[in-house]
């Protein structure tokens, strides 16, 4: 069977600045993804993995090139248009969580549904049930204060998922996170991906990449260097930028 399109991203250039201190950050970018699709993206630090994902979750624009999502043309849609996409589309997920402090749990996850007009009683019933499906159902009413950095992290996450978006992207979701707080947040993202959720993953935990990831995409210099299983990446890396730069994390 296959799967229908999801993302068209082709020759995507992003820079910052301008004449004469342009910096190009994306070079030629093109990623297709479809639905049920689980890409891990890695590489060093600046090579352009997080600018890519904003573009992808339509926080930025690029400079120049195609972003089909779902066969909308993104250059053509006004600021209002992209943020209903984002709303009810795309589900993100950074890496410092962004929870608001007053609130609980369940009022956190429960924000995008105020700006969708749902209904007090079935948004709180909405933010339980996702609360749930990750794990936190004796985590309702706790503040963000009240909660470990893993719990916050799905917190964000049951709030990414509150929409019942077509995709979910996690910008290095484990990176603020002391190790014994990381299995509980990938065992989560695992289960997403088992359940047939689109997910695009910028991550630094190469053995989970490894091991859950349909494909791998590593990013250097603006450049997609090189992509293919986890296999083709990890076993029998081609560009020499992938093969020094897992010598030195793996």
């Amino acid at each position: 069977m296959v799967m229908p399109m999801l993302l068209n991203i082709q020759n995507i250039y992003k820079n910052y600045g301008k004449e004469p201190m342009i910096v190009p950050v994306l070079k030629d970018v093109s990623l297709e993804v479809v639905q049920g699709d689980y890409i891990a993206i890695m590489g060093p630090s600046g090579s352009g993995k997080t600018t890519l994902m904003n573009i992808i979750g339509c926080l930025d624009r690029a400079s120049l090139g195609t972003y089909l999502f779902e066969d909308e043309d993104i250059s053509e849609m006004n600021d209002d248009a992209l943020s209903d996409l984002r709303l009810n589309k795309i589900g993100f997920v950074f890496q410092n969580f962004n929870l608001l402090s007053s609130e609980t749990a369940q009022e956190n996850v429960a924000l995008p549904l105020i700006y969708a007009g749902i209904d007090k009683e079935k948004r709180n019933q909405r933010a339980i049930d996702v609360l749930n499906k990750v794990g936190l159902q004796d985590r309702i009413s706790f503040k963000p204060s009240q909660l470990s950095g893993g719990q916050k992290q799905r917190v964000a996450i049951a709030r990414a998922l509150c929409m019942n978006p077509d995709i979910m992207l996690f910008d290095e979701p484990t990176s603020a996170l002391d190790p014994e707080m990381v299995k509980g947040v990938l065992e989560v993202i695992k289960e997403l991906a088992n359940q047939g959720m689109t997910i695009v993953i910028v991550t630094h935990e190469m053995g989970f990449a490894r091991e859950t990831s349909d494909r791998v995409l590593f990013m250097d210099e603006g450049i997609i260097q090189e992509q293919g299983t986890p296999e083709d990446i990890f076993e029998h890396p081609q560009n020499p930028r992938t093969i020094k730069f897992l010598s030195q994390v793996i």
